[in-house]
């Protein structure tokens, strides 16, 4: 959550997809071979759609992330992406790495490509970068999404809500309304969930396209083990409870089967590049994880230095961060944290938002705000009674006085009488001290040399982490238990 706050767009799981659970033949498929031979130009249409969106994209991800990295990038990402037959020239794509850190990649109509510098960490070849992207790249050349979008028309509400499994906000009236306002809709329909065949068309077409491109298409599958290990890291030091990620593997449980089914596929296709030194060398700094400029997930706790607050969410809920909101999801109820215009008045704060949750046609019956203190914060509060779907909810915001004129909230939902799931969350609140803040730590890819006597276990000790220090560095450099490194290789840490 940067500095500054607007409402945040949620992007369902599918909106990336490349770990897909994939079955069937390991022979590219009959339609990925008619879809590169039908490759079509990009609309103006397309085009439109893409740059309506792509603002509302940038900040649900971060922002763009300008570094030295960044040309690199757009470079690879724009020689990869025309080798599709979709743009006739370079400048027909719009590549953007993003300030995320979460594992992510995706593409939407109008030649728009994304990937996050958190993705770009892992790689470990200009392949690699280059297969991620071929992939998405697939997607939008198969028109995948428009023909989910057709599918979906009816159930966008659902779409977009779908990947925090809350079904209490499906539905239209004033529920349905709520679930607009608060976590935005626009960009859900671009990017939905693939079907199985759709995945198995993109991983074919963005193995041609490496081969095309002269790389080596076994890159694809390479990026995939090292995403599934990376995955299985994440999980056993999460424990499920720190975060909720639109991640290529959030929702597929079997990625082993899709990286099999690459390198079988590959075999068919030319091409030796891996630029593996050239890649490593341009990555040597990039920012890892958090950026603490918008604030830090360490484990259920949230840290914002600059901002100087902190919060906790309860036991079973998992947090996303934006640039606008810190996003807080559950079985049955979601969260959000937040940030307006603040004259002084925090009633008035926030009754203006109440108003906003509700929109231009609903006002929401919330009663008498209650004013309290938390943790040496002015605070208040109400709750709003809503039904729909013959289900009834409850809306409450919970707002803070902070220094300097600003203030912030949270917009919770849950199911009616429950609103207590969030009150140990509302009552965590608190100033973050000046000694805590300054404890946080960007962390940094570093490129190094292997030294004579230096071993896997030697070198994964230096990295930035109290837990699984050996597994990170594996799953971070492509390796499996028990590498034998050599003199004068290059690998990659994770320090500060």
């Amino acid at each position: 959550m940067a500095l500054r706050f607007k409402k945040i767009l949620l992007v369902p799981a599918g909106a990336v997809g490349l770990l897909a659970l994939v079955q069937g033949s390991a022979l590219m498929s009959p339609p990925a071979e008619a879809l590169a031979a039908q490759a079509q130009s990009i609309t103006a249409a397309e085009k439109r759609q893409g740059s309506e969106v792509h603002p509302k994209l940038l900040e649900q991800f971060g922002g763009a992330y300008q570094v030295p990295q960044t040309a690199y990038v757009v470079q690879i990402g724009k020689g990869i992406a025309v080798q599709s037959g979709l743009g006739n020239a370079r400048d027909d794509f719009t590549v953007t790495l993003l300030n995320s850190p979460v594992n992510n990649a995706f593409a939407i109509p109008g030649g728009y490509i994304y990937v996050t510098r958190q993705l770009l960490a892992l790689m470990n070849d200009e392949a690699e970068l280059a297969g991620v992207l071929g992939h998405e790249v697939g997607h939008v050349a198969a028109r995948h999404s428009e023909k989910r979008q057709k599918a979906s028309q009816r159930n966008s509400i659902i779409g977009l809500l779908g990947q925090i499994g809350a079904s209490v906000l499906l539905g239209d009236g004033t529920a349905g309304q709520l679930g607009q306002q608060v976590f935005g809709t626009g960009t859900q329909l671009l990017t939905l969930k693939y079907s199985r065949k759709q995945e198995e068309e993109a991983d074919d077409l963005g193995l041609r396209y490496l081969s095309s491109g002269g790389y080596d298409p076994q890159a694809l599958s390479s990026m995939l083990a090292s995403l599934a290990a990376q995955q299985a890291i994440d999980a056993r030091a999460q424990g499920g409870a720190a975060r909720s990620v639109p991640e290529w593997a959030s929702t597929h449980p079997d990625p082993a089967r899709r990286v099999s089914r690459a390198a079988t596929n590959a075999r068919s296709f030319g091409g030796n590049q891996r630029n593996r030194d050239a890649f490593l060398t341009r990555i040597d700094g990039l920012l890892y994880g958090d950026d603490p400029k918008q604030g830090v997930i360490q484990g259920r706790d949230f840290l914002h230095p600059d901002l100087g607050l902190k919060f906790s969410v309860p036991q079973g809920f998992a947090m996303q961060n934006g640039t606008s909101a810190v996003s807080v999801t559950g079985q049955s109820a979601q969260a959000q944290f937040t940030s307006a215009a603040f004259s002084g008045d925090l009633t008035r704060y926030v009754e203006q938002a109440f108003a906003a949750v509700g929109g231009n046609n609903q006002r929401l019956n919330y009663g008498q705000i209650q004013r309290i203190t938390v943790n040496g914060l002015p605070a208040a509060y109400g709750t709003a009674r809503v039904t729909s779907n013959r289900q009834q909810l409850d809306v409450t915001i919970f707002a803070y006085s902070f220094a300097n004129n600003k203030a912030y909230h949270f917009v919770g939902i849950t199911p009616a009488g429950r609103s207590n799931l969030f009150t140990p969350m509302y009552q965590s609140v608190q100033r973050l001290a000046g000694a805590e803040a300054a404890n946080i730590r960007p962390r940094r890819v570093r490129v190094v040399t292997v030294a004579r006597g230096d071993t896997a276990q030697s070198l994964a000790s230096r990295m930035a982490y109290t837990d699984l220090q050996l597994d990170r560095f594996l799953a971070l450099n492509g390796l499996r238990q028990g590498a034998v490194l050599t003199a004068g290789q290059k690998v990659k840490l994770i320090t500060y």
